[in-house]
């Protein structure tokens, strides 16, 4: 996805999706109470659940499970290419880092092309001996492979309120938003 393309994604959907991030653990007559209390948005909590359902479907959220950040140390690994290894060996080391379950996150982030992951292992020398392995098996393709250890991680979860950007791009959003005030 662009910065041109976004998910279609109606107001009052944005806002139910926004409550359920502010209350993650709520029921879904919970949340209906609370869209009524803070949005003025009156539905049954059997019609939130069926779109929570339909959002998640359209994989406009996921839910997943965040261990506490305690139990693991995180690393950010950045990946530059070999360019003429690059054709015959890209997709193998995609598909291993996208399947991998060490790694949490993976993306393109530079000019460069680099990849970059954040992983996470329990051990240092778990994560030595994962870099290892993935030398022997990819190293074809990689020129430069950055590591660093991210220390301590602060904070680690999306806050609800990142939501209200999106609600103020639309007068409807805007209602929504200025009914809690």
């Amino acid at each position: 996805m662009d910065d041109d393309e976004s998910f279609d994604v109606s107001p009052r959907d944005i806002a139910i999706l926004k409550a359920r991030v502010d209350n993650p653990t709520s029921s879904t007559r919970e949340l209906s109470r609370i869209l009524e209390k803070d949005y003025g948005i009156s539905l049954s909590h059997n019609r939130i659940n069926e779109i929570l359902r339909t959002m998640s479907e359209q994989e406009i959220f996921r839910e997943t499970i965040l261990p506490n950040r305690e139990i693991f140390r995180h690393y950010l690994f950045r990946i530059a290419f070999n360019f003429p290894n690059f054709e015959e060996n890209w997709r193998d080391c995609y598909d291993a880092l996208q399947t991998d379950p060490h790694v949490l996150m993976f993306f393109t982030a530079d000019s460069d092309y680099q990849w970059h992951a954040i992983a996470q292992f329990r051990t240092d020398d778990e994560m030595e001996r994962w870099v290892h392995e993935f030398f022997k098996t990819h190293g074809d393709l990689i020129s430069e492979f950055h590591n660093t250890m991210l220390h301590s991680v602060h904070k680690f979860q999306t806050e609800a309120a990142v939501f209200d950007n999106i609600l103020s791009e639309t007068e409807e959003g805007r209602q929504y938003l200025e009914h809690d005030e």
